[in-house]
């Protein structure tokens, strides 16, 4: 079998992997395609550079792709590069492991003010992301942030963490330059339910309450609800019981703090504001934002909210939206506008008519949507490899299986590809300009200069 998978992420290879790996009475011979010249996909380009403990699921991944087993060819843009119609003359099944990298919509009047951004965006910046500008916009004193789950606190956390301490991680030099500029004093992180209902990780904000020369700001205000479902249900849940123990001892902190001396602050504060629900973006003369406009929410007893016809407005000069990721639409490939996924039952793809797209397949966040950690990628991946093999009378027959004629097809449209061999190289050649400064490494961010290092031009 020759199996073509478009996306280099988690999702991709770890459904290569398992591939590899699954009791089946044929040989496998599998292609993985990237649009980027590295692979790991939001592993490299969606992590804070100071997680060094999360980047460590390189390691497991990279071990995929050194087996030898895999194919890599990074550098190839599925629809531009490489076509449906390519994938069905040289591959009996292609699986989509394309992700999410934008941003989901918030509808409500003013989001699209000067200062309102993607949490996405954002992260690509900080990242270095070679396809987005290399220039942000770092003016605020004050900035929201509206999202409860780790990539609002990621964001939150390089918003206000000093330079001097992201300057050992690999955060590129033009991100920590503009950094050293940013003038925030205090961030305001918005969520529409209580502090008992965060998506966050305790590992996540707990970091973000040890972040040097910050003080966490906390409304007594969202404590004193009495809500029942808390107790009866979300208190069962061992992660929410930690992440009230962290929220209650940052409380103790406050008040210590404030019956020190009211007028002692350190040089930046995080507010977190919750049952706060956005209403609308405020914007000044020149239309930038001026503030965020919140509704008071309580909660409903049951899980939910509602609202209290009780109004604030936050003064803010920016705003970042994390509220979510979404998926982006694939040539020829049905799509769900919606949801911002591949419509799929259990990974098989779904046309128009309900019926499932021979050949096609789809895994990660492109199939189920922007929800889940590394393990539910995993159990993600399995499912569709299961439905795959299921499959095997309904593949496709291709006219052209030989495994060279991809890098034929590739070298005659002049696609400068890379291997697995070329990210070896782009990682020798980035820890190494890391090192001559003492930092874990110095990510080399243009596109052209990635593809040169791999290509040994």
């Amino acid at each position: 079998m020759r199996l073509a998978i478009i996306g280099a992420g988690p999702a991709g290879i770890y459904a290569a992997d398992l591939l590899m790996k699954a009791d089946r009475d044929f040989e496998v011979d599998i292609d993985l395609f990237e649009q980027l010249p590295a692979p790991y996909g939001l592993v490299r380009y969606g992590v804070a550079p100071d997680h060094p403990r999360i980047k460590g699921i390189v390691t497991a991944l990279r071990e995929v792709l050194d087996a030898g087993t895999v194919n890599f060819y990074g550098n190839v843009r599925y629809g531009q590069d490489l076509t449906l119609e390519d994938l069905k003359r040289h591959y009996h099944a292609v699986i989509f492991a394309t992700g999410a990298i934008r941003d989901a919509s918030l509808a409500i009047p003013g989001i699209d003010a000067h200062g309102s951004y993607g949490a996405a965006d954002f992260v690509s910046w900080f990242d270095g992301h070679p396809d987005v500008p290399r220039e942000w916009p770092l003016e605020a004193r004050e900035v929201a942030v509206i999202g409860n789950g780790n990539v609002a606190l990621d964001i939150s956390r390089m918003l206000v963490k000093h330079p001097e301490d992201l300057r050992p991680t690999e955060i590129p030099e033009n991100v920590l330059s503009r950094l050293q500029a940013n003038p925030i004093e205090d961030l305001h992180l918005f969520g529409r339910r209580g502090p008992h209902y965060v998506k966050f990780t305790p590992l996540e904000l707990r970091e973000l309450g040890e972040v040097p020369g910050v003080d966490m700001v906390i409304d007594e205000r969202d404590f004193e609800f009495d809500d029942p479902y808390v107790e009866e249900t979300l208190m069962k849940n061992k992660q929410v019981v930690v992440i009230s123990r962290i929220m209650n001892k940052w409380r103790e902190e406050q008040r210590a703090r404030l019956a020190e001396d009211a007028e002692a602050q350190a040089p930046r504060r995080l507010h977190l504001h919750f049952w706060s629900k956005p209403v609308s973006v405020e914007r000044d003369e020149h239309g930038r934002v001026a503030g965020l406009k919140i509704e008071r929410t309580a909660p409903d007893g049951t899980g939910g909210v509602i609202d209290t016809g009780e109004f604030e407005t936050v003064p803010v000069q920016a705003l970042y939206r994390a509220i979510g990721y979404f998926g982006s639409p694939l040539d020829e490939i049905p799509f769900d506008e919606s949801r911002g996924v591949i419509p799929n039952d259990q990974g098989r793809v779904l046309g128009a008519d309900g019926r499932h797209v021979p050949g096609v397949y789809a895994t990660g966040w492109i199939k189920r949507g922007p929800v889940g950690l590394i393990g539910h990628t995993k159990s993600d991946a399995m499912e569709t490899l299961e439905c795959l093999l299921e499959d095997r009378d309904q593949w496709w027959q291709p006219p052209v299986p030989e495994a060279a004629a991809i890098p034929e097809l590739l070298h005659s449209r002049h696609v400068p590809y890379t291997t697995i061999e070329g990210w070896h190289r782009l990682d020798a050649h980035e820890l190494a300009l890391g090192a001559e400064e003492g930092r874990e490494r110095v990510k080399v961010v243009p596109r052209e200069e990635m593809t040169r290092v791999s290509r040994g031009e």
